[in-house]
């Protein structure tokens, strides 16, 4: 039975994109083939799509770093005809085929089985994204961030896609939110979230006074990296945490020990890729209750599988916001 996917191939002029037909048999090895749903856009999709990141060493190759669909054939006891799954990680569209396709052949260990409670849409509405928001979360609460403390969680990148839904859950929860954003026109976006104070991205980027700069963030989400992480790793409060998720700025970290020692801060590094089982369990649980429906539906984006490619570029560009989920089969 043939299916329409999109094929990243190389051509003797570069990287060609195209929606292609191909046959179960096509597909990579694995115990479990799930009919997909939807998928969704990260900036690691925009990375691969583009040639970019040398994240993609075998071609033809499917992109698409997660999906959600309904098993179809099953070769593990674990789950069977019917099930609905989710897959965040294991490096699905980098190195196994991913999520833009109808259909995908996968390992029975990468997969979640869905909570009743979310469909698969709202699987992807949260995505890769918010499933790593949610790990970074549960990070700053191990080390200790609880809502009654006194104080504002910084989140940085706040109106991307781990950003948006990271501001979402943190104010769901009670907590105080500054949200740090290079687009102005993203401030009432994020004052619907739930943020509390609009932090600008140049305050950021700025280098800090010192190696310690005053104390401000009770806990903070990092989803930039370089300078910016610089800065406020300097501003935590003592003994609070920071989980550090992405790259966009640089993966350069110019600091110092001082943080660490004369503060006792923490940085949790967030590894959504390969994280254990019962975590990402835990994790989907708690979206259940934790990310209303009703902010899902105000910070995401539908697209088809045809507009993959332009939203690629747009997404390296900055010129998205929010979640993007792809409907594979429209």
């Amino acid at each position: 039975m043939s299916f329409n996917a999109l094929i990243l191939d190389k051509t003797a002029d570069g990287l060609s994109l195209d929606i292609k037909q191909i046959n179960e048999d096509d597909l990579p090895v694995g115990e479990v083939l799930v009919k997909i749903d939807y998928s969704t856009l990260n900036f690691k999709d925009g990375l691969v799509m583009n040639g970019l990141g040398k994240l993609v060493r075998d071609y033809p190759h499917v992109p698409g770093i997660d999906f959600a669909g309904v098993v179809e054939q099953s070769n593990d006891v674990h789950y069977k005809k019917g099930d609905r799954v989710v897959l965040n990680g294991w490096r699905v569209g980098e190195i196994h085929w991913g999520g833009y396709a109808q259909k995908a052949r996968v390992k029975a260990d990468w997969l979640v089985t869905l909570p009743d409670e979310i469909s698969t849409y709202d699987a992807m509405a949260i995505g890769t994204a918010g499933y790593t928001a949610m790990l970074s979360v549960m990070a700053l609460e191990d080390h200790g961030l609880h809502p009654e403390q006194d104080g504002e969680v910084l989140v940085t990148g706040a109106s991307g896609g781990v950003g948006s839904v990271a501001c979402a859950i943190l104010a769901r929860l009670g907590y105080q939110v500054a949200g740090s954003t290079g687009s102005e026109s993203s401030q009432n976006y994020l004052t619907e979230l739930g943020v509390t104070r609009i932090v600008s991205r140049q305050e950021l980027e700025a280098a800090p006074k010192g190696p310690l700069d005053s104390e401000q963030w009770i806990g903070a989400i990092d989803n930039v990296g370089g300078s910016t992480l610089h800065h406020v790793l300097a501003s935590l409060q003592s003994w609070s945490c920071c989980a550090s998720v992405g790259l966009a700025g640089s993966n350069e970290l110019n600091t110092t020990v001082l943080p660490f020692l004369m503060r006792g801060i923490t940085l949790q590094g967030i590894n959504s890729t390969t994280c254990p089982h019962e975590r990402r369990v835990e994790a989907w649980k708690r979206l259940v209750n934790e990310l209303p429906k009703d902010v899902l539906a105000t910070m995401t984006h539908d697209i088809t599988l045809s507009e993959l490619p332009s939203y690629g570029k747009k997404i390296l560009q900055g010129q998205t916001k929010g979640r993007i989920v792809v409907d594979v089969n429209s």
